[in-house]
């Protein structure tokens, strides 16, 4: 097979994806994400518990219904309709996690699920931190010389 035949084959076989398309399933479905985290928010405030507490064990069931829904390899269908908006949340930082621990579970508890719990979320978690302290050293300089 020569280059070209080769090329228009894998044109062929290739998925074609719509950016807008894709955009808007991200955004209409990590919006239904933030709306069932809004409702179990309201729900928690309707019982009693404080603003605080209230968004506390909102993220604790979006984690815990991530990890289930990872348990059960139902993660890969939602991510194939959902994108970005399933990825993007919390629901996919505990995604990566659970992914990696139950992975490399096989390998044992410590050099398996304890060394590479963090394989795609470490990166993440790193530079986040990384990035937050610079901004909040550049911030604090800024109030320091009155700018901000």
């Amino acid at each position: 097979m020569d280059a070209k035949k080769y090329n228009a084959y894998v044109e062929q076989i290739t998925p074609k994806h719509s950016c807008a398309m894709n955009t808007w399933k991200a955004f209409v479905c990590g919006g239904l994400i933030c709306t069932a985290g809004q409702g179990l928010t309201d729900l928690f405030l309707y019982t009693g518990m404080d603003q605080a507490m209230a968004s506390a064990y909102t993220t604790l069931c979006l984690i815990a219904a991530s990890v289930i829904l990872t348990g059960f390899n139902l993660v890969v269908p939602i991510v194939k309709v959902a994108g970005a908006g399933y990825l993007v949340p919390i629901t996919g930082f505990a995604n990566s996690v659970a992914a990696c621990a139950i992975e490399y579970k096989q390998e044992g508890y410590v050099f398996g699920v304890g060394c590479k719990i963090f394989n795609i979320a470490g990166p993440v978690i790193l530079y986040g931190i990384v990035t937050s302290s610079f901004f909040g050293a550049l911030y604090f300089i800024l109030m320091e010389i009155h700018i901000v």
